[in-house]
């Protein structure tokens, strides 16, 4: 009888050991476009406007499919189980894009690696110099970008700095922050375009 006790009490101490070892699941988050209507005005937005979205480059640091998570003033961790679901300099070209399209009232928004032969009437490059998350505190937005004419090379440049807010740990809620700072940059973008389309060519 000692002997069967001291086996089941060895076969609940081999599942405890087991259930303590698993991985926990991953989980896997993509940015969205802006669900609102965007902050900036826009009317007269032409409807025939052409726009390529790209390239879009992000910091090294961050091009990797872990979220990097702000730990410190000097320190960041990498997340093994939150990651992306999908490059981020794909997923911020994509949600830019798809932002272009509601901002300028245009269906002719498209990404640079999807149509390089496609020039557009105008092409959007983004360089990404600062992508933070801290989860509970806020997400961060440095990005420079510059909108080009296709047809007479005009460029303007413009910076967006931004930081949401995140209103609570989740990495829901910070994704989500994330999708606001873009949504911003896009409403700059989208208002560099239309004054590029109003002035002389």
């Amino acid at each position: 009888m000692t002997h069967k006790f001291a086996l089941i009490a060895a076969l609940f101490t081999v599942a405890a050991v087991a259930a303590g070892c698993a991985t926990p699941p991953s989980h896997f988050y993509t940015l969205s476009p802006a669900t609102t209507q965007p902050a900036i005005p826009s009317p007269g937005a032409a409807s025939g406007l052409a726009v390529v979205v790209g390239p879009v480059s992000v910091p090294a640091v961050v091009d990797i499919p872990q979220i990097v998570v702000s730990s410190g003033s000097n320190e960041v961790t990498l997340d093994e189980y939150n990651r992306w679901a999908s490059p981020l300099q794909n997923n911020i070209a994509n949600v830019v894009a798809e932002n272009l399209v509601t901002m300028l009232g245009t269906p002719r928004v498209s990404i640079f690696q999807q149509s390089l032969n496609a020039e557009g009437d105008y092409r959007v490059a983004i360089e990404v110099q600062g992508f933070e998350s801290a989860p509970g505190e806020a997400a961060t937005l440095n990005a420079i970008w510059t909108v080009r004419r296709t047809k007479d090379g005009q460029a303007v440049t413009g910076r967006t700095k931004v930081r949401q807010a995140v209103q609570d740990k989740s990495y829901d809620a910070l994704v989500a922050a994330h999708s606001r700072a873009l949504a911003r940059m896009s409403e700059e973008i989208a208002e560099a375009i239309r004054k590029q389309d109003r002035a002389p060519q």
